[in-house]
């Protein structure tokens, strides 16, 4: 019983935080079950500006797979009709003020992947082609803005459940690019520059414990980080050294649509279709190539089950119930039917 265990605080050595480990706090984590459906909202919807026949409703549309379609379209990627960025503005030199001030103007880019034209259709009922299709739209947009040299890096992300962040119950996931490297991205590089300066390897191709692995494929392991900040958090990680998500081919493409599948059916099946946020980490588009022997992307998957609260914004120190152990073995037994 996980119960009885001590707790325990771990050092995380890609992201450079502690991660505190009470057991005793939780449930068995094999009862841990999400009290949202994150697909109950989306039940009571049957159409939307996402779905096939609707898409004069939708902002401008940048491309689609295959992009000759019409109404058969499976991928759209479209501009987003409410923009964090503006691709319209000119991206003008920092302006610093007193006490450190700085200020850029909000230029980049904001878009919207469209992950299918069925409105009830979740990327986890894709088949593993169909996930290939949406993940080498990420790459092609991704390769689209690499080509502004303003942009500095390029955030992928998915918000599954209004309680994740989803505004929109069609699934979608979204990619924002950016004319400054975020501090997350900065404080990881940093982090895993001084575990290769002290080890000689990357800190995440050194991840090889057996009790945290969840699957393996031809191209990817599928694992319970050793000091998960959140409880059943997922990483897809790639099983040779690649700094760029972009850098992935159509065969990979097609191992990783399968892989990411299957975490997400046995997450959904395990904890009852919880809300979810899915990141994908990559090194900044113009790495020096100084960076590139530690810089290693990958798929972080987290199920919303717990709550950020004051601790954990006064510290930056998260409480996980759940033992990344524990979890993984939960994950690795949950069988998926085909």
């Amino acid at each position: 019983m996980a119960t009885n265990r001590s707790p325990e605080i771990r050092k995380d050595a890609i992201h450079n935080r502690w991660v505190i480990f009470s057991p005793a706090r939780a449930r068995r984590p094999s009862d841990f079950k999400s009290k949202t459906d994150a697909s109950s909202s989306a039940n009571t919807h049957t159409e939307c500006p996402f779905c096939a026949g609707h898409e004069h409703e939708c902002a401008p549309e940048i491309f689609r797979f295959p992009p000759e379609s019409t109404l058969d379209w499976k991928v759209r990627v479209i501009q987003n009709l409410y923009p964090a960025l503006s691709r319209d503005l000119e991206p003008l030199n920092a302006e610093r003020g007193g006490g450190g001030q700085v200020t850029l103007r909000g230029s980049g880019f904001h878009d919207v992947v469209i992950e299918s034209p069925a409105h009830p259709v979740h990327l986890a009922d894709l088949s593993p082609a169909q996930i290939a299709d949406v993940l080498l739209a990420y790459k092609k947009r991704i390769d689209q803005l690499r080509a502004f040299d303003s942009i500095k890096y390029v955030q992928v992300f998915k918000n599954h459940g209004a309680t994740a962040g989803a505004s929109m119950s069609h699934s979608h996931s979204q990619i924002l690019a950016l004319p400054v490297i975020p501090p997350t991205a900065s404080a990881r590089i940093q982090s895993m520059k001084e575990h290769f300066e002290q080890t000689g390897e990357c800190a995440i191709c050194q991840v090889k414990q057996e009790d945290l692995s969840i699957h393996e494929s031809n191209h990817f392991r599928s694992i319970v980080p050793f000091a998960a900040t959140f409880p059943f958090e997922i990483w897809i990680i790639p099983r040779h050294h690649s700094s760029h998500f972009h850098d992935i081919d159509s065969d990979m493409a097609s191992d990783l649509g399968g892989v990411l599948k299957l975490m997400l059916g046995k997450m959904s099946l395990q904890l009852k279709n919880p809300p979810y946020n899915m990141v994908i980490h990559s090194a900044p588009l113009r790495a020096e190539s100084t960076q590139l022997p530690f810089s290693h992307w990958f798929i972080q998957i987290v199920p919303q089950l717990t709550v950020v609260g004051g601790f954990e914004l006064g510290t930056g120190c998260y409480i996980n119930p759940v033992l990344p152990e524990d979890a993984a073995k939960v994950l690795r037994e949950v069988s998926i039917q085909d």
